[in-house]
């Protein structure tokens, strides 16, 4: 079992927690500025660390006043805001633990996480949050009884707050902050659920403080005071939490962009130099400059294409340290005209981007390495505190996800599983023993869930989840994840998802992007008018949406490619329970949702299956009737072709006899003995001509004016020789021409060969016959052997042999059924996927 250890660079006063920073940075000479809050558009307003410690202790206060003890719970449910980081800091002053609430989260989310960790006091952003909440407080299924309080930021609840605090004193606050060690817990944060309920997952100060301390020397190119990073991830997730406190510790200036809708004009006007994101976020905006460029026309969307090309090229020459000086100029060329726009719409100072939250596709990697941002992927669960593992400045490189943070180990398991222990290791769920168990291996490693491919560099590669693997009917194992995401750079596409497990064969589910449909139809020459519902079957959009699935299918065997596919009606969202906040696919809810797309592919090609088993049985009958009546037919004209053949030799007979006279019969009674007699004479027998009457009988080989020697000439083919008129074509007779008076012996030698050659051509047809005839049988055999098959198409094969090649529903697809569907099966021809 491979294992790799990296070992803690820096060690950390077991005493100190995630407040301890607040303190350091306020004692800063400098005073820095450690946040920036949009006050209004465009309108950034510096916050220095002596004022936010100072807002963090009076909100602190408040809560204690409040009723507030060490170690309660206080929930926080709101957009990603500088509220909502004040109100963190401020939980944690307090010695209480914070509890986040996605803001998206439907009542019963909102009830579970509440009532599982027990909150006390909930802060929300707005009515509609505390419009949910009331709802949750209705839910049977939950107890919220110990939710005593719900604040309104909107309301002025942090006024409120503080004004309630007043007469708790600094000391007091200050006894509750430093109470904590890096043992206790400092936040009960919720695993977004993608397979079933949410985990409460409690992280404790040191795992916060002590992958803080080591993240800075992992990255200290990008964690340190010389950058500005805006959050626009919600904060209720664990990788945005641990990148506000390493940002915080680090020194860099941090902002935040509550809505993504205005996040362009935000970049714009806080222009940081750092961003942290999910791949979904660079997907986005990649389509958004795809479809920009088509708007301009088939020039600038020719430049755009061939842009992205050359940043390909370049970033993986610059990688490896050997750009070539065409494609530099080329570079250079397309940096002036296209990525320079780019990242200028991105802020124009950004340098560096940490990717986390899900695997960003390599093209896109090296295309944003040449629009000059180096995005490091991270990789981590909520479990391990966010990252375990991050791509490193220094040694740059794409398509991984970097080595492993300091502090950390982790090993392989048989199966490619990556477990691991280290500095940011949870102790173990919330009240869940029986996940616990699952979870953790007898020596005490966390199992992650994902596989993973470990490098000689010890660079990280995420295959895929384990429990996201789906095994087909044939036994394959086919991980989802890339073909997915090259599916997702479609402009059209929003969401894509894989299913066929325990089926025939890979399908997938694909939902169109709301927000860009209209430009894409008016691109595709459709009416901007078209919904989604409308567009979903339209053969346009489905024809732009195969090519992206015959270009993922090109990277996979051909029992992982994509044979059938459905677009549906509306798109997976967060709102219905489709989509995580990071955008990561509930995958049981959509199947659930979506089954009736899932069961029309499969019944369809079910059908189809029988239906091409009753025309195959068609087709061979109507093929055996045929043959039956075409070996008929060649039978009566092979029989035809003897008998003139025989005649014809019998001819040949006739006037050998008649031109060479046998010794002793010289009469017409004599000469009309049978021509099998006369064959049969020995040629000691038969009579040589001289040359006069040979000439008279039409037997000498006549030379052309310009032939040379007999004798050095090859021999002429008997088809070149008249022997007897009306011969030639009936039987080639081969007859030695060496010399040039023919006699009858050398006739007769001939004409026994032309018989035997007819016996071998007559041989042969029966043969080729009984060839055809069999072939008949063979698929007569092999229908027999098929047809039960067709009833159980969905059910898992006993044997490899049993596997069935389910064939397509459409035009483009339907072929008859030909051999066992599995992972070794060799298709001559690979199978389109359509709907």
């Amino acid at each position: 079992m491979k294992t790799i250890n990296s070992p803690e660079v820096v060690t950390v006063d077991p005493n100190n927690n995630i407040t301890d920073m607040v303190e350091r940075r306020a004692q800063d000479s400098s005073n820095p500025v450690v946040y920036r809050v949009q006050k209004s558009p465009g309108n950034w307003q510096d916050v220095r660390a002596t004022v936010f410690r100072r807002q963090v202790m009076d909100v602190a206060k408040g809560l204690i006043a409040l009723g507030v003890e060490a170690g309660d719970r206080v929930g926080i449910m709101s957009r990603t805001r500088y509220e909502w980081t004040l109100c963190d800091f401020a939980i944690w002053y307090a010695g209480a633990v914070s509890v986040p609430v996605y803001e998206t989260s439907s009542p019963a989310q909102a009830a579970w996480a509440l009532s599982h960790s027990g909150t006390k006091v909930i802060i929300v952003e707005n009515a509609e949050n505390a419009a949910v909440i009331d709802q949750a407080r209705e839910i049977k299924e939950t107890d919220l009884a110990a939710l005593e309080s719900v604040l309104v930021l909107d309301d002025d609840a942090l006024e409120a707050l503080i004004e309630a605090g007043r007469d708790i004193t600094d000391e007091t606050v200050e006894e509750r902050r430093s109470a904590a060690s890096l043992d206790d817990v400092a936040t009960i944060v919720y695993t977004s659920g993608t397979t079933g309920r949410p985990k409460g997952c409690p992280i404790s100060h040191g795992n916060f403080v002590r992958l803080s301390a080591n993240s800075k020397a992992t990255i200290p190119e990008i964690a340190n005071e010389s950058h500005s990073l805006i959050i626009f991830l919600p904060l209720a997730h664990v990788l945005a939490r641990l990148i506000q406190v390493l940002a915080f510790d680090a020194g860099l200036t941090v902002g935040h962009s509550p809505n993504i809708k205005s996040l362009a004009s935000d970049l714009d006007s806080f222009k940081p130099t750092v961003l942290l994101v999910v791949p979904r976020v660079f997907e986005k905006i990649f389509e958004g400059a795809t479809k920009k460029a088509e708007k301009g026309g088939k020039l600038n969307a020719k430049l755009f294409n061939r842009s992205i090309d050359v940043a390909i090229r370049w970033s993986k020459a610059k990688i490896a340290g050997n750009v070539p000086p065409l494609l530099e100029m080329q570079y250079r060329f397309y940096q002036k005209l296209v990525y320079s726009k780019l990242h200028n719409a991105m802020g124009g100072a950004v340098q560096y981007a940490v990717s986390g939250g899900g695997r960003l596709a390599p093209r896109l990697g090296h295309f944003y390495h040449a629009v000059g941002i180096e995005v490091v992927e991270g990789y981590g669960l909520t479990e391990t505190t966010a990252p375990l593992a991050v791509g490193r400045i220094r040694d740059f490189s794409v398509g991984n996800v970097g080595t492993l943070i300091p502090g950390t180990r982790v090993r392989l398991a048989e199966d490619g599983e990556l477990e691991m222990q280290g500095v940011g290791l949870f102790d173990g769920y919330l009240d869940n023993e029986e996940e616990n168990a699952l979870s953790f291996t007898e020596d005490g490693w966390f199992k992650t869930g994902d596989l993973v491919e470990i490098d000689g560099k010890n660079r990280l590669t995420i295959v895929g989840r384990k429990k996201e693997i789906i095994v087909t009917a044939g036994g394959k194992n086919v991980v989802p994840t890339p073909a997915e995401e090259h599916i997702r750079t479609s402009p059209l596409v929003s969401q894509a998802m894989l299913v066929g497990d325990e089926k025939p064969f890979i399908a997938a589910l694909i939902t169109l992007d709301p927000e860009v449909l209209p430009d894409e139809l008016e691109h595709l020459g459709l009416p901007r008018t078209l919904t989604p519902k409308e567009a979903s079957t339209n053969p346009r959009v489905r024809e732009s949406i195969q090519r992206f699935i015959d270009e993922a299918n090109a990277f996979v065997s051909k029992a992982e490619s994509i044979r059938e596919f459905r677009i549906t009606d509306k798109d997976f969202t967060e709102a219905e329970g489709h989509l995580t906040p990071s955008m990561k696919i509930r995958r049981p809810q959509v199947m659930q949702d979506f089954s009736a797309y899932v069961e029309d592919i499969y019944n369809r090609t079910l059908e189809s299956v029988q239906e091409q088993g009753e025309k195959f049985q068609a087709y061979r009958a109507e093929k055996s009737e045929k043959f039956e009546a075409y070996r008929a037919e060649q039978s009566e004209k092979f029989e035809a072709f003897k008998a003139e053949s025989a005649e014809k030799l019998h001819e040949l007979g006739e006037k050998v006899q008649k031109y060479s006279p046998i010794h002793g019969k010289h009469s017409a009674e004599d000469a009309d003995e049978s021509t099998d007699e006369a064959i049969e004479v020995a040629g000691t027998e038969w009579v040589v001509v001289d040359e006069d009457e040979a000439a008279a009988a039409g037997l000498l080989v006549e030379e052309p004016e310009d032939a040379v020697d007999q004798a050095a000439e090859p021999a002429p083919t008997a088809s070149k020789i008249e022997l007897v008129p009306g011969i030639v074509g009936v039987v080639p007779l081969k007859v030695d021409t060496s010399k040039k008076v023919i006699t009858p012996k050398t006739i007769a030698k001939a004409t026994e060969e032309a018989v035997k050659t007819l016996e071998k051509e007559a041989e042969a047809a029966d043969q080729q016959a009984e060839g055809a005839e069999l072939k008949v049988q063979v698929a007569e055999q092999k229908t027999e052997t098929k047809e039960p098959k067709v009833e159980i198409a969905q059910q898992a094969p006993e044997s490899e042999e049993d596997a069935l090649l389910v064939t397509q529903t459409s035009p483009a697809t339907a072929s008859l059924i030909k051999e066992p569907l599995d992972e070794s099966t060799d298709f001559d021809q690979q199978p389109v996927a359509k709907g």
